[in-house]
C-alpha cells in the first residue's frame, strides 16, 4: 500500500504524483548542501484518493465540470462551490488521521504549522498554477490542521483554480493534491526571489522582492516591496519601496496585517550582504534543478529558509549556442509574418531552404546575427536593412550597439565603406536592370515549368529515394528563390519605392506616394487570389440552392455534394479551380505541416458566402480597376505638379521613369514565397503517402504524427519501420506549450528580450503606435480575430489581427483598414494593403488586447497611429 504520508527528508523528484509539484520540490530543495527548508511532512494524495473514494455525487459533480466553457463562469462557480462543501464535508479516516498525529507527535504537537496545498498539476515546467490552491498559515492544534487540510483538498476546487485547468487542457477527475504541513516560521523579512529576470527574461540577472513580515501578503499583492537586481555577484540595482503594511503570525494562531513603524517604512528590508548571500543561494538552487527558478524565501534571525522552489513557465527559451560568446538573434517569424510556432518536420524544411545561420528556440526560428554586428562593414547595412523592414527590430539592435554587447572586429582598408553600399544617389537611385516587364514574366514561367516537373518527377519516388530526391529538389529550389535576377527585381521595385517616397516628400511634401502608386499592379499572385476568390462568388452567387448547401457545409468533401443542385457543377468547377491555383495556401504557410486550403477546402467556404452577401457582382474586376486607376490619376498628377517646379521636365520624366520601374517590378515581390510554398505542399503530399505506410505498419497511429519528427528522423523512421513513440508525444506537449508562448524580435544569448520602441512625436494623447506602411485614413469597426477560419467580415470592417501571411489575403477585399502586431514595410501585409489601397498600421505591440472587437476605430496609415473612438 502506497503511504498517505511522506516526511519532507523522503521526497525526490520521482514522488511528484504522490506530494504534487511543491512538495517534490521542496524534498529537492532540503537535499541541496546548505539549503535551509522548514521541516515537515506531505499528506500525499494516496489520502485524497482515498477520502474521495468512490463518492457518486461528487463523480456526477466532475462530470457536469467537465463539459463547462470557459467563458460559462456562473455555472462553474455554482458546481465548484457544491464540490468544495462537499469535500469540506468528508471524514478523514482512521488510518490516515493516525498516520498524520504520528507526524505531528514527532515534530511537535505544541508548535504552529503551515498547511499548504500541492497539487500534481503545479510547479510545471510548462504550467505553475502558482496562488491557484489554498495556503493557511500559524495553524496550531491538531484538529486545526486536520480542518484544513481538508479545506486544502476543496481548494482543488476554487474557480480560479478550475478556470485555469480548463484553460490549460487538465481533466479535472486527473489532477489530485497533496497537503504539505510544515513548521512555521515567524520571519522579520520573506520575499520572491527570480533567478532570471522577469521583466526583460535576462538569465544573468537576478531579481528579489523584499519586504517585511510574512511572503504571503507580497505574493497576493497587500504590501509593496524592495526590488534588488544582482548580476555576476554585483548589486546592480535597488528600489526602495515605501512599506505601509506588513503580515504577522498571532500567538493563538492565524495572522494579522500591521501597520510598519514609520520610521522603518522606507528602509532597506535587507542589507547588502544579505542580498548578495541570497543570490548566491538563488544561482545554487538554479544549478540544482537545470533551470531558472521562482523561489520563496524568508529570514530568520540572519539565516535564510527557503519555502518553495518552482521552474519560471514564462520565459522564452534561449536558441543554444557552440560557444561561451555573446551572442544576438533576430526572429524569423517576424519577417515572415508568421509567429506562431512550427513543428519540427516544418522547422526542418525551413532549415533546409535557408543559407542564413539559423538557431531554434521555442518552436521558433531566428537568426544569428552576431557575426554581421562585429563587421564594421555590414553592421550599418544589417540594421538599415532590418529598420527598413521593421523599425522596433532597429531600435533593439542600437540599444545591443550601444551597450557595446558586441564587439566590433578589426576592419581592413580595402573592404568598402557601409556608405558606399548605398544604392540611392542625388541623380537617382543605380539599377542595372533595363525596365522590361518581360525579365518578371519569364521568372515566373521558369518556376512554374519547374515545380510542373516536380509534380510529375516525384510520383516515382519512395522510401529512401524520395527523401534522396526531395533534398535534390531544394537544391533547386534555393537555386531559384536566391537567383541573382529574381533579387534584383524585388530590390529594383523596393528602391524605386524608396526613391519615390523620398523624393515626392522633398520635391512636393507628399508622404507615402508610393502606397498609392503600387495599387492593382500586374503579376501579384497574391493580390489576384483575393480577388480570384471574388470571382469564384460570382460564379455562385445566381444559385440560391448551392448558397443554401454552403450555409450548412462541415464536411471537408462537401465538392463531391454540390454538383447535385442547380448551378452545383459550375460552382464545383469554379471552387476546384482555385484550389488548383492556391489550395497549397494557408495561414502559417512557411510551415508545411499546416493544413492547406486543398485539405480542408471548408476553410474559404466563409469567405465565399461573406463575398456572396457584402459585395456586388464583378467586384474583383471593378476593385483592380479603381485601384489601376487611382494610380495613373496619381501619376499624372504628380507629373503636373513636378513641372510647375524648377527643373520640373528633367524631374517630372525621371519620376515617371521610376514608377513604371515600381509598377511592372513590385507585384513580383510575393511571387517567390508562392513558388516555394507550392514546391513545399507537392513533398508534402508525398510525405504523407510514406507516413500512410507507417501508420498501416502500426509505427505511428496517424499519418499527421510525421510532422513531430525532423527530417532526417522520418527519412530513419521510414527506413527502419521502428520509432520510440514518447518522442511524438513529448513534441506533441512541447508544441502546445510553445503555442502559449511570444516570440520576441530581438533575443540575446543571456536570454534578454530587447524591446524596441517607436520614437513619434506629436500624436493624438491616446493613441496607438505602429509603422505606418499604407496611406491613408480610415474609421470603421474593428475586427479582433486570432483564427482565419472563425472569420465573418462585413464590408467596411478593419482588421485586426496577430500577424498576416499570404494565407489571410481573401479577407482583405472585404475591410477597409488593416491593424496588425507584427509587421513591416516590406512584409506582405503591407505589400497587400498598399496593393489593394487599404490605410495599414502594422507592428502594433499588443493590439489585439488593446483594442477590443467591435470599437469603433480610427487607422491612420500615413503617421502610424491608431485611435480608439
Amino acid at each position: 500500500m502506497k503511504p498517505y504520508v511522506l516526511e519532507l527528508r523522503e521526497i525526490d523528484k520521482m514522488s511528484q504524483m504522490v506530494v504534487g509539484g511543491k512538495g517534490m520540490n521542496l524534498g529537492e530543495c532540503s537535499r541541496i548542501e546548505g539549503t535551509l527548508v522548514p521541516e515537515g511532512f506531505c499528506v500525499t494524495t494516496e489520502a485524497y484518493k482515498r477520502v474521495i473514494g468512490e463518492n457518486e455525487e461528487l463523480q456526477q459533480l466532475l462530470e457536469q465540470l467537465a463539459v463547462q466553457k470557459v467563458d460559462e463562469r456562473k455555472r462553474i462557480s455554482e458546481i465548484s462551490r457544491k464540490i468544495r462543501e462537499l469535500i469540506e464535508g468528508i471524514e478523514i479516516e482512521k488510518g490516515i488521521e493516525q498516520d498524520i498525529d504520528r507526524c505531528l507527535l514527532t515534530f511537535g504537537l505544541e508548535h504552529a504549522y503551515a498547511v499548504r496545498s500541492s497539487a500534481t498539476a503545479e510547479d510545471l515546467p510548462f504550467a505553475s498554477f502558482a496562488g491557484q490552491h489554498d495556503t493557511y498559515l500559524n495553524i496550531i492544534g491538531r484538529d486545526k490542521v486536520l480542518r484544513h487540510i481538508s479545506k486544502c483538498w476543496a481548494s482543488l476546487f476554487t474557480d480560479r483554480a478550475v478556470i485555469y485547468r480548463i484553460q490549460n487542457g487538465f481533466d479535472h477527475s486527473q489532477v489530485f493534491l497533496s497537503v504539505i504541513i510544515q513548521r512555521m516560521i515567524f520571519p522579520q523579512a520573506s520575499g520572491i526571489l527570480f533567478t532570471a529576470d522577469p521583466l526583460t527574461s535576462n538569465r544573468k540577472l537576478l531579481s528579489i522582492d523584499a519586504s517585511f513580515g510574512l511572503g504571503e501578503a507580497l505574493v497576493s499583492g497587500l504590501v509593496s516591496a524592495d526590488c534588488y537586481k544582482v548580476q555576476k555577484d554585483e548589486i546592480v540595482d535597488k528600489m526602495i519601496a515605501t512599506k505601509k503594511l506588513a503580515t504577522y503570525g498571532l500567538k493563538e494562531g492565524g495572522t494579522e496585517t500591521q501597520q510598519i513603524n514609520p520610521d522603518l517604512q522606507k528602509s532597506q528590508t535587507l542589507t547588502d550582504q544579505q542580498i548578495l548571500q541570497l543570490a548566491r543561494k538563488g544561482r545554487q538552487i538554479e544549478a540544482y534543478f537545470g533551470c531558472p527558478q521562482d523561489i520563496e524565501w524568508c529570514l530568520v534571525e540572519d539565516t535564510f529558509y527557503i519555502v518553495q522552489s518552482r521552474p519560471i513557465t514564462t520565459l522564452f527559451p534561449v536558441p543554444e549556442a557552440n560557444d561561451q560568446e555573446n551572442h544576438v538573434y533576430v526572429s524569423v517569424g517576424h519577417q515572415q509574418m508568421m509567429t506562431d510556432p512550427m513543428k519540427p518536420l516544418g522547422l526542418a524544411f525551413y532549415l533546409l531552404t535557408t543559407p542564413a545561420p539559423m538557431r531554434k528556440a521555442g518552436g521558433r526560428l531566428f537568426v544569428d546575427i552576431t557575426h554581421s554586428l562585429a563587421s564594421p562593414v555590414s553592421r550599418e547595412i544589417l540594421v538599415d536593412t532590418l529598420g527598413q523592414s521593421d523599425p522596433l527590430i532597429k531600435d533593439a539592435l542600437m540599444t545591443i550597439i550601444e551597450r557595446d554587447f558586441i564587439k566590433l572586429l578589426p576592419t581592413d582598408d580595402k573592404e568598402l565603406s557601409p556608405s558606399s553600399n548605398k544604392s540611392m544617389s542625388s541623380a537617382g537611385f543605380q539599377t542595372q536592370f533595363k525596365n522590361d516587364p518581360t525579365i518578371v514574366s519569364e521568372l515566373i514561367n521558369s518556376s512554374e515549368t519547374s515545380i510542373n516537373e516536380l509534380k510529375q518527377t516525384i510520383q516515382t519516388k519512395s522510401g529512401s529515394d524520395l527523401f534522396d530526391f526531395i533534398l535534390e529538389d531544394l537544391q533547386q529550389l534555393k537555386k531559384i528563390l536566391f537567383d541573382p535576377q529574381s533579387l534584383g527585381v524585388i530590390m529594383t521595385a523596393m528602391d524605386a519605392s524608396s526613391w519615390i517616397n523620398e523624393k515626392m516628400n522633398m520635391w512636393l511634401g507628399e508622404k507615402n506616394v508610393a502606397d498609392t502608386l503600387s495599387q492593382s499592379v500586374p503579376n501579384n499572385i497574391t493580390s489576384e487570389m483575393g480577388l480570384a476568390l471574388l470571382d469564384v462568388a460570382d460564379v455562385i452567387r445566381p444559385f440560391p440552392e448551392v448558397i443554401h448547401y454552403l450555409q450548412h457545409v462541415k464536411d471537408d468533401n462537401f465538392l463531391e455534394g454540390i454538383v447535385t443542385f442547380e448551378g452545383g457543377q459550375e460552382s464545383q468547377d469554379a471552387i476546384i479551380a482555385y484550389l488548383n491555383k492556391y489550395g497549397m495556401r494557408c495561414a502559417g504557410e512557411i510551415d508545411m505541416t499546416k493544413t492547406r486550403w486543398s485539405e480542408k477546402p471548408t476553410t474559404l467556404v466563409p469567405m465565399i458566402l461573406s463575398n456572396i452577401k457584402e459585395l456586388e457582382p464583378n467586384s474583383g474586376k471593378r476593385k483592380f480597376e479603381q485601384g489601376r486607376q487611382a494610380a495613373l490619376k496619381k501619376e499624372q498628377e504628380l507629373v503636373d505638379r513636378l513641372m510647375q517646379l524648377p527643373d520640373g521636365k528633367r524631374k517630372a520624366e525621371e519620376t515617371k521613369r521610376v514608377i513604371s520601374l515600381i509598377r511592372n517590378f513590385i507585384g513580383y515581390r510575393e511571387y517567390p514565397k508562392y513558388g516555394m510554398i507550392s514546391r513545399y505542399f507537392v513533398y508534402k503530399q508525398a510525405l504523407l503517402k510514406e507516413a500512410e505506410q507507417l501508420v498501416q505498419a502500426n509505427v505511428i497511429h496517424k499519418k499527421e504524427d510525421i510532422y513531430y519528427l525532423t527530417f532526417e528522423e522520418l527519412r530513419e523512421v521510414v527506413r527502419t519501420k521502428k520509432l520510440d513513440f514518447e518522442i511524438i508525444s513529448k513534441r506533441k506537449n512541447d508544441y502546445k506549450f510553445y503555442g502559449k508562448l511570444t516570440p520576441p524580435r530581438v533575443l540575446t544569448s543571456d536570454g534578454e528580450i530587447i524591446a524596441g520602441k517607436y520614437k513619434r512625436e506629436n500624436l493624438p494623447a491616446e493613441a496607438i503606435v505602429g509603422l505606418p506602411v499604407s496611406s491613408g485614413v480610415i474609421e470603421g469597426r474593428a475586427r479582433v480575430i486570432l483564427n482565419m477560419e472563425e472569420t465573418v467580415l462585413k464590408e467596411g470592417d478593419i482588421l485586426v489581427t496577430s500577424f498576416t501571411d499570404p494565407g489571410w489575403t481573401p479577407l482583405f477585399v472585404s475591410i477597409k483598414g488593416l491593424v496588425t502586431e507584427v509587421g513591416g514595410l516590406m512584409t506582405h501585409g503591407a505589400v497587400i494593403a498598399r496593393e489593394y489601397g487599404l490605410p495599414a498600421v502594422v507592428g502594433v505591440e499588443n493590439a489585439t488586447k488593446l483594442i477590443k472587437d467591435g470599437q469603433r476605430i480610427r487607422v491612420n496609415g500615413t503617421e502610424g497611429y491608431i485611435e480608439i473612438l
